[in-house]
Order: structure tokens, then C-alpha cells, then sequence
């Protein structure tokens, strides 16, 4: 005839595997969120019902017994194992990728994404981070990155994940202000707002066919989304960056005042390092990104160029 197992009291045994850890009843009360005394009480209780001593007790600390010793190294080893099953096979973890992007990628392309991304891959976390440009493979400090630049990044993979086009974007107030635009010279009339440098208002120009515009009234701001709020509010022209912009012209917040579009040679890139891309949640948060963009390509929201430099083999920067 079988005995009846007995049941173990295993909050008790919990309590007191924290305190043989810390070998203090303080410490185990914080990690157990429970006060001192209920740690005290759970220890007390078990070496009653056993009718053994677990603890020794000294003035301001605590330290085990020869049973306590043995217990506690049985309990460490049996809640680890405990611990590891059910992070690999019952309730995995959730891994963490991390991503550095732009402002305006980030708030445009990005972020209207991220929560189909969450319910497609319930177990990857993604952090996103502010992104700053990159030249090397030392300046990339997270695992992703959407840097905008021409494609040559040293000792980094890269992929040029889309297209994007600039053109003028004014307010409606300011464009009634103004009168008619009825050339692009009538542009200079108005504060023209640049991005980092003039460089791109001056190829727009040449691109137009006024090569020798010379605005009466510039700024420089070098934040992407402080350049569209300061054209929403009217305070001048600047080049949007298209597609990002075309809901707000199709809703009539801002005005595409001429149909001529540059396209730069800089484009955004995906970028990681060779020995990033061998985890599989970066992988899959590649992949990911890069069939969204693909997608954008068909829908309008953002472009793709059609190349063999996915994953498995994409394109080294140099």
C-alpha cells in the first residue's frame, strides 16, 4: 500500500531559499515583497513542523545549519531548473531588439507599424531608439539602425530600404498670404527653411531651372519634425519629404505648391552589424522591416528598391 505524499509547503520552502541566498531575512522580505516578520514566521513554522533548526540565529545576522546548508542547495538547484524549463519551453522570455532611427522616420514610417509588429511577434520587444548618424561599425550602439546616406558604411551591412523625394510644402495660410505661386522663383519671396545645410533647396532650384535663386529670408533647423511644424505654422517653405508628406497635402493641411520632385542619391538604409544578424530576433525584426518596406513600395508609403541583399545575403557598406 502506497503512503500519501505529503504535501510541501512550498511558499514556505520559497521564503526560505531567498533567505539561505541572502542569508538575511531583510533581504529575502524585499525580493518576496513580504514584510521581515512573515519570512521569520515561514522559517519558524518549517523548522517547528520538521523539528530541526535551519537557522542559526546571531545578534544581526543569519547563518545556516548543516540541515539548512543541505536543504537550501537542493532548493537552489530545483526552483533554477524550475525556472529554466519554463523559460524555454512553458513561457519563454521576451527578447529584446533594439533599433536607432530618425525622427522622421521613426514618427512617419515607424511608428504607425509598431503595433502590427507586436501582434505579429508577440515574443520580441522592440526598443526604439533616437538615432544619430553613423560612418562605422563602432558608432552603431544598437542592434538595428535607419541611417540616411548614400550606402557607404564601413564594416556594416546595409540595404537601401527606400526611396524618398523632396518638393516644396507651404501652409495653406501663408500660400493665400503670398499670393500665386506661380514659379518656382516666387518661392525666394518667402522664408525658405533648410535641413542641415542648403545644399537640397539649391539642387531643387537647379532642378526647376532657376539655378541663381537667392532667397531674401533663410533658416537652418535640423530637426525634420520642428522643420514641418514650423511650415504648418506658417512660417515658411520647406522641402517635404515625400512620400511622409503626401497625407497632409491629400488632406489638405499643407499645399504641394509645384509638381517637380528631386531625388537625392542619399536614401534610407538598414543597417546591423555581420555578428548581430546571427540572432534570430534581430532576423526576424530585419525581415520584418524589410517586408514592410516592400509593402510601402506598393502602397505608397514608402519604397523599396528590388534587390538579392535580404537577410541571408545583404549588401556589405564600405
Amino acid at each position: 500500500m502506497n503512503r500519501p505524499t505529503r504535501r510541501l509547503p512550498l511558499t514556505a520552502l520559497r521564503t526560505f531559499e531567498a533567505a539561505a541566498r541572502h542569508l538575511s531575512f531583510k533581504q529575502a522580505a524585499d525580493e518576496l515583497c513580504v514584510s521581515a516578520t512573515t519570512v521569520s514566521n515561514q522559517i519558524r513554522q518549517l523548522e517547528k513542523d520538521w523539528n530541526c533548526k535551519l537557522f542559526h540565529r546571531h545578534t544581526r545576522a543569519v547563518s545556516l545549519t548543516e540541515k539548512g546548508q543541505s536543504l537550501a542547495t537542493v532548493l537552489t538547484s530545483a526552483f533554477t531548473d524550475i525556472r529554466a524549463e519554463i523559460d524555454k519551453n512553458i513561457a519563454p522570455r521576451r527578447q529584446t531588439v533594439t533599433i536607432a532611427v530618425g525622427p522622421i522616420f521613426g514618427s512617419r514610417w515607424l511608428a504607425p507599424r509598431l503595433a502590427r509588429f507586436a501582434r505579429l511577434h508577440p515574443g520580441i520587444e522592440l526598443v526604439v531608439h533616437h538615432g544619430t548618424r553613423i560612418n562605422s561599425a563602432d558608432q552603431l550602439h544598437t542592434d538595428l539602425a535607419v541611417d540616411w546616406g548614400v550606402g557607404k558604411w564601413r564594416n556594416l551591412h546595409s540595404v537601401r530600404l527606400m526611396e524618398i523625394r523632396y518638393s516644396p510644402i507651404i501652409s495653406p495660410e501663408l500660400a493665400q498670404e503670398s499670393g500665386a505661386l506661380t514659379t518656382p522663383a516666387d518661392l525666394t519671396d518667402l522664408t525658405i527653411i533648410h535641413q542641415h545645410d542648403r545644399s537640397e533647396w539649391e539642387n531643387w532650384f537647379a532642378l526647376a531651372g532657376y539655378p541663381e535663386a537667392a532667397p531674401e529670408n533663410e533658416m537652418i533647423i535640423v530637426d525634420s519634425n520642428m522643420v514641418q511644424r514650423t511650415v504648418k505654422d506658417g512660417q515658411g517653405v520647406a522641402l517635404g519629404v515625400f512620400p511622409f508628406m503626401d497625407p497632409e497635402v491629400k488632406n489638405g493641411q499643407l499645399i504641394k505648391p509645384f509638381d517637380i520632385d528631386l531625388a537625392p542619391d542619399r536614401a534610407f538604409h538598414l543597417l546591423a552589424k555581420q555578428e548581430t544578424l546571427a540572432n534570430k530576433a534581430v532576423q526576424t525584426v530585419w525581415n520584418w522591416i524589410m517586408s514592410e518596406a516592400h509593402a510601402g513600395a506598393e502602397d505608397g508609403s514608402g519604397g523599396l528598391e528590388t534587390r538579392n541583399d535580404g537577410l541571408r545575403d545583404p549588401a556589405v557598406g564600405v
